[in-house]
């Protein structure tokens, strides 16, 4: 049987700094993102906080596609988390929640590997979709609110929604407060280590987690390639390194996608 997320049962199992989060969960909204941006640019919250769905109608993922849910067969929330950054030190932020999803899901069994910039496999499908936005900046503070949505069953007509190969956790489906609680410890600790040290700080862990690493690989903008080479990891300030024919090269994440190049 399918637990419903319960707030207090999250919060009962969190430990550390996201005993500093407040958890909220609905029934069904349209997007957990847009609600918390909305509700940051009214300074409605002060502190770190965690809205988690049963089920949305219009989730987002990167570059405006649309992520695809199904009532008890996804793990859909959002965490809003104020930072005393500039909006420029935040790039690379996607990077570091990444290696906490990942190395969270690897804790509990699952072999999970990361996908520059933002997306988590396993077995080579896309498990789980990151998305940072950022909220209207205040005095002394910049709020990002980080979307996770991760596949715990794929169901005929979701599978059929999605376009591309995806994967999904039916062993971790049953009990999906303790998953999120789990997964919201590491990430408000992420967020801590993240202010203090930047992406830098989860370079080599998140290179210790790619899943496409000495594989060739093209970066594509649109339909155009703008480079093609062996993938070689991310530097310290979160850029994908590719050794090309001309040499190495860095690539910045902007709205470009990865792809395994054609033999």
């Amino acid at each position: 049987m399918i637990s419903p997320l319960c707030a207090r049962q999250i919060a009962a199992q969190t430990a550390g700094q996201a005993r500093r989060v407040a958890i909220e969960t609905v029934p069904e909204t349209g997007s957990t993102n847009a609600d918390l941006l909305a509700r940051a640019a009214q300074r409605d919250f002060d502190a770190p906080l965690l809205l988690a769905a049963e089920s949305q109608h219009a989730g987002r993922g990167r570059a405006g596609r649309t992520w695809h849910s199904a009532p008890g067969s996804s793990l859909t929330f959002s965490l809003a988390w104020p930072f005393r950054r500039s909006l420029p030190q935040l790039v690379g932020l996607p990077l570091a929640v990444g290696v906490a999803v990942a190395e969270t899901l690897n804790a509990l069994g699952v072999a999970a590997r990361l996908k520059w910039p933002n997306d988590v496999l396993l077995e080579g499908e896309k498990l789980a979709g990151i998305l940072v936005e950022i909220a209207p900046p205040g005095e002394d503070r910049v709020t990002a609110v980080i979307g996770i949505g991760i596949n715990l069953a794929l169901p005929p007509e979701l599978r059929s929604r999605i376009d591309r190969p995806a994967a999904a956790l039916p062993s971790l489906q049953a009990d999906r407060n303790a998953l999120l609680a789990a997964l919201l410890n590491a990430l408000a600790e992420a967020c801590v280590e993240f202010e203090a040290g930047g992406v830098a700080a989860f370079a080599a862990r998140w290179n210790a987690l790619h899943a496409w690493r000495g594989e060739r690989v093209a970066v594509l903008d649109g339909a155009r390639t703008l480079h093609q080479g062996m993938a070689a990891g991310i530097d310290d300030s979160g850029r994908l390194l590719l050794d090309t024919d001309a040499g190495r090269v860095a690539v910045l994440s902007g709205d470009v996608s990865l792809r395994r190049a054609e033999a």
